[in-house]
């Protein structure tokens, strides 16, 4: 790696600097650059869905990766839900967010963070991105959704620290994101620069309740968004704010753990200025650890090194800051389990027994009156469309909801024995009355899709045995969903399953 060190930096400047950050990289080895940069000093890595194959493969990576860097955190964004990376090829065991806010028993949402805790820890990992500490106020948020524990506040705060309080007692890190809060937006970060335009005292009010909650909890990061407050800060996103990190969550909130960014390679973070740029302005906003992004090169990292050690020669930024940010990261990394204690990196990386099976989740359900009354005692589903979305970003692409459980399950459903058929932007319904009934339509956040809402609505125009099923956020009126889960882990799925089979043998339990 001599190519990095043509930045200038002197040996410990260049140390603290490559502290404070976090990459990532493509496939389930670690690059000789990654592992070079690890015996020098770097942060540590993210995870990503790509990195996993197998169990015994996870294990062996993180084991490399903790060997090469012991004073570096391995980091993953497994939420216990929807987005999850243990579990990227057949989905989650657990139930998600939303449905243990709805649910609202502390001690099921701190029990399932423990299970995840144990999965991260056998795996070897030391830092989940996790919980979703924001408050989904907007119901056709694209990138939140059911990774938020629910629309309201005062919920939302007392599950986000229950959360942590689980996922920490197991000795892995937990980060309260994405601070100050992206539950009422209308734009993903991923694609642009989100605007929240809203006075302080409704942030007070509204996003920044579970943030306290979370570091009350003792929240060992927090993890920031790139979005921009207008009435805070009308220049930079909250990443690149001095405003809001050091004087509102460092001053008023009082945090004093590790602030992460959110992947620098975001629209809302470095689309105008480049990564380099970003990361300079991330520390000195006040940011510790930096997220690049995935699949991240070598040469980033060397732009990177060399644009942060500009900024300290043009004093934009003091060595202090940089050696302040690394001594909290190296601080956390001495707190993470040792990679040779027993069931760190074990290998196994197999869900727990889950805290609730099927039937409590069902009770997360949102089933409109009468809304099953078409599948009662048919003993089949005759058809089930599909709907398929372009992937959340962060989510990825992960086997959802019933199609995942179905896979998973050792006995076949009704669903195997149901006619599939795919409704995506570019394939419509050819013949809606045509088609074997009953239908159950299956999507994600089917009112923010208007090829699905106009391909529900050419349904039931023609027949009365349509029953539509949303496993995302539905609307507020719920015009569209007859039923919603609120989470498309697979053990959602096996819930929705159970739900519908006991629906068509009329078991009315269900039906009432």
């Amino acid at each position: 790696m001599t190519e990095l060190h043509r930045t200038g930096a002197g040996e410990g400047l260049r140390r603290d600097i490559l502290t404070t950050l976090l990459p990532a990289f493509d496939g389930p080895e670690a690059p000789q650059w990654v592992l070079d940069l690890l015996r020098e000093g770097l942060g540590g890595v993210c995870l990503f869905g790509s990195n996993v194959v197998s169990p015994g493969q996870l294990a062996a990576l993180t084991a490399a990766l903790r060997a090469a860097g012991p004073e570096s955190v391995v980091a993953i964004d497994e939420e216990g839900g929807d987005v999850t990376r243990l579990f990227y090829d057949r989905g989650a065991p657990y139930p998600g967010n939303a449905v243990l806010g709805r649910l609202d028993l502390l001690e099921a949402t701190e029990q399932v963070a423990r299970e995840v805790g144990l999965a991260l820890r056998e795996a070897g990992v030391t830092l989940t991105f996790a919980p979703d500490a924001d408050v989904n106020s907007n119901p056709d948020n694209p990138v939140i959704g059911v990774r938020s524990f629910g629309a309201d506040p005062v919920l939302a705060a007392r599950h986000t620290a229950a959360w942590v309080r689980g996922v920490q007692s197991t000795g892995i890190a937990a980060s309260a994101k994405h601070f100050p809060g992206h539950g009422d937006s209308a734009t993903d970060s991923h694609l642009a620069l989100p605007v929240l335009d809203v006075p302080e005292q409704v942030l007070v009010e509204r996003e920044l309740v579970p943030f306290r909650a979370a570091i009350e909890a003792g929240t060992a990061t927090i993890m920031t968004s790139h979005i921009l407050l207008p009435q805070l800060d009308a220049d930079l996103p909250a990443t690149l704010s001095p405003r809001i990190l050091h004087s509102l969550l460092r001053g008023e909130l009082g945090f004093e753990g590790v602030i992460v960014t959110d992947a620098l390679d975001m629209q809302g973070a470095s689309g105008e200025r480049g990564i380099p740029e970003a990361a300079v302005l991330a520390l000195v906003a006040g940011c510790d650890l930096l997220c690049i992004g995935s699949d991240v090169a070598p040469e980033t990292v060397d732009a990177i090194v060399a644009a942060v050690t500009a900024a300290v020669d043009e004093g934009r930024l003091s060595p202090e800051r940089i050696a302040d940010a690394a001594a909290r990261v190296r601080a956390l990394a001495r707190t993470q389990p040792d990679a040779s204690e027993p069931g760190a990196a074990g290998g196994t990386v197999q869900p727990a027994p889950s805290p609730m099976g099927p039937a409590q989740v069902a009770r997360a359900f949102d089933i409109r009156p009468g809304a099953l009354d078409a599948l009662r005692g048919a003993r089949r589903v005759g058809t089930v469309v599909r709907v398929d979305t372009t992937a959340n970003i962060a989510i990825g692409e992960v086997p959802w909801g019933p199609f995942a459980a179905e896979a998973e399950a050792s006995a076949p459903s009704w669903l195997s024995r149901a006619g599939i058929v795919v409704l995506a932007a570019d394939a419509p319904l050819a013949d809606p009355a045509a088609l074997p009934g009953p239908v159950l339509v299956v999507g994600k956040d089917l009112h923010r899709h208007a090829f699905a809402v106009a391909a529900i609505e050419g349904l039931r125009a023609v027949r009365d045995d349509v029953v539509t099923v949303d496993l995302g956020w539905p609307s507020t009126d719920r015009a569209v969903a007859d039923l919603a889960t609120f989470g498309a882990s697979r053990l959602v799925g096996d819930a929705l399953i159970d739900v519908v089979g006991r629906a068509l043998e009329a078991d009315p339990a269900v039906l009432a």
